[in-house]
């Protein structure tokens, strides 16, 4: 049992390399089906890393919050379109271990207590989980911890205090001592300013701080008004003379992110081009720490199917095209339970399935309706096509989008929209595919992972030239991608015309031959992606550069 007064991590020997106590603050954690604390790829990037952490006996523990209805529960109204669902979730494998403290929340002192997931429940580095949903409080200090990424704006304000001051202050509470800090996202960057007080200087917080960036974009970086948050006691009491002074915020909007990148020692971007983007995209501010990149990585352990790459080692090649034929079927089993359409694994398979937003472009292979009518109708090649993915709940452009391929579906036997996309049928669409389709906009894509695991699956990438990818597909020999245009110099219109033309002449003289009439170098194009992706994509190669390139640096 451990100690929570004066805690270390409980594994029986460090290794020396990662001996260095770290605090990884993260919104959300993808670890285990069973815990829904996530909503997306920021999540599923957190629940690799601490599942590497735990492999490599690294110094690490996690800080996140428990949200008491998840991030949403995604089922179907009567005609099949979108429903959300906030449906309370309850965990008996999560430890009390009788840790309660308060933080002042709008001049207001709001307990919170700390649940523990310990690491030999899902094999991941120490997890502690934050909670306000307690009867000492009111109801509306509860409700903090009620909704991952709660529209409101003062209670999405009050969660990143909760993350950032209370997972600050947790640390003192349990006597851990972090030599860094690592924010996962700046939605914890409240925590400079409890810092600020404990440690009385900014030099004394870069010392330990450091920050991953995951927002290829500046409009996508949280901003809130710096009095709301000043009002809410995000700055722990500092004046807001000081603040100003502290972070050189000089106008009324608090960028978080800009805050992150002065204050912490280094940062991260998670792919070599989010590199290259992020450092132009803040060099017009003063101040700023340097940007490194850590391309963002999955843990092979969790995520790949073990006996497809057995029998790949083995050079069986009709027990491995037996394996992904069965894999597909168990999985086309699933799809017909949700959507009564039962596919045939002989079949080539599309799959397009990650969080819906508009810059993914989840229909974008709709939009032309003689190629995609053709493309389905095709005799000589037939195909089938599965969607699947959560919109943010009040984002209704995504959910018209999710509405809209639900619709259209209803007119094909060969299309299906799939609900619930967690980590469970996350793993079971990645066995169902032959292509990973993944054509975001370029360069909106920071990194992108569903196609690192949906590789160790069995399934090929076809993609866009963006985030993560790169690094990773020679084209025709370990998947397939857009070439890149200029486009920069393109209209949103021009540039969605040009990839969707790009993705169509691809898929007709390339991608569709190939499967159909050359199986065996098919087969061969599918092994060098799960070599490669294996060995430069998973997440033991990510979390040893955490340390050598930013805790250790």
């Amino acid at each position: 049992m451990s100690s929570f007064t004066n805690f270390r991590v409980p594994y029986t020997t460090i290794d020396e390399r990662y001996s260095k106590r770290v605090a990884y603050f993260s919104m959300e954690f993808a670890i285990h089906q069973p815990l829904k604390i996530y909503s997306g790829g920021l999540g599923f990037l957190a629940g690799s890393h601490l599942r590497s952490a735990y492999e490599l006996k690294q110094n690490m523990i996690g800080v996140g919050i428990l949200w008491k209805y998840g991030y949403y529960d995604q089922a179907r109204n009567q005609d099949q379109t979108l429903q959300v669902q906030w449906n309370e979730k309850i965990y008996n494998f999560l430890e009390d271990p009788g840790i309660k403290f308060q933080i002042n929340i709008h001049d207001h002192p709001v307990w919170v207590k700390a649940y523990y997931l310990n690491p030999e429940t899902f094999k991941s580095a120490p997890l502690f989980l934050l909670s306000t949903d307690l009867p000492e409080n009111d109801y509306i200090s509860q409700t903090i911890t009620h909704r991952l990424y709660d529209a409101n704006v003062a209670t999405k304000v009050a969660q990143f205090i909760l993350l950032g001051v209370g997972g600050a202050k947790l640390m003192d509470e349990i006597g851990y001592e972090p030599e860094v800090y690592h924010l996962n996202e700046a939605h914890g960057v409240s925590s400079v300013f409890y810092l600020y007080k404990k440690f009385g200087s900014v030099a004394d917080i870069k010392k330990r701080l450091v920050f991953t960036t995951h927002t290829p974009e500046e409009a996508g970086n949280e901003k809130h008004d710096i009095l709301l948050c000043d009002k809410m006691d995000y700055f722990c009491g500092i004046p807001l003379e000081e603040v100003r002074r502290i972070t050189g915020i000089n106008d009324d909007m608090f960028n978080h992110s800009l805050v992150a990148l002065r204050i912490a020692r280094i940062a991260n971007a998670v792919s070599e081009l989010h590199g290259h983007v992020s450092r132009s995209m803040w060099s017009k501010y003063e101040g700023i720490c340097p940007i490194i990149h850590i391309t963002n990585s999955q843990n092979w352990r969790y995520w790949s199917d073990k006996q497809l790459y057995y029998s790949m080692d083995e050079g069986d090649e009709e027990k491995f095209s037996d394996r992904k034929w069965y894999l597909k079927k168990r999985s086309f089993d699933m799809v017909a339970d949700q959507t009564g359409k039962l596919f045939d694994p002989n079949i080539f398979t599309i799959v397009w399935a990650r969080r819906f937003a508009g810059y993914k472009r989840a229909d974008l292979i709709t939009r032309d309706k003689a190629k995609f009518e053709a493309l389905l109708s095709n005799k000589s090649y037939p195909v089938q096509i599965i969607w699947a993915g959560k919109p943010y709940p009040v984002d209704y452009p995504a959910i018209s989008d999710f509405n809209y391929l639900v619709n259209l579906s209803k007119n094909y036997s060969n299309v299906a929209v799939c609900t619930g996309y967690e980590l469970s049928v996350s793993k079971r669409l990645k066995q169902a595919a032959d292509i990973w389709l993944n054509n975001p906009r370029v360069p909106r894509e920071a990194s992108g992972t569903s196609g690192m695991t949906a590789a160790m699956n069995g399934a090929v990438n076809f993609s866009t030239d963006d985030g993560w990818i790169p690094e990773f597909i020679d084209h025709g020999h370990n998947g397939f991608v857009v070439p890149k245009a200029d486009y920069l110099n393109m209209t949103v219109h021009e540039q969605d015309d040009y990839d969707l033309k790009a993705i169509y002449e691809i898929l007709n003289t390339q991608i569709l031959p190939m499967y159909y009439k050359r199986p065996d170098l098919w087969k061969e194009i599918m092994k060098n992606g799960m070599r490669d992706v294996r060995f430069r994509f998973d997440s033991g190669r990510m979390a040893d550069e955490y340390y050598r390139l930013l805790y250790n640096a």
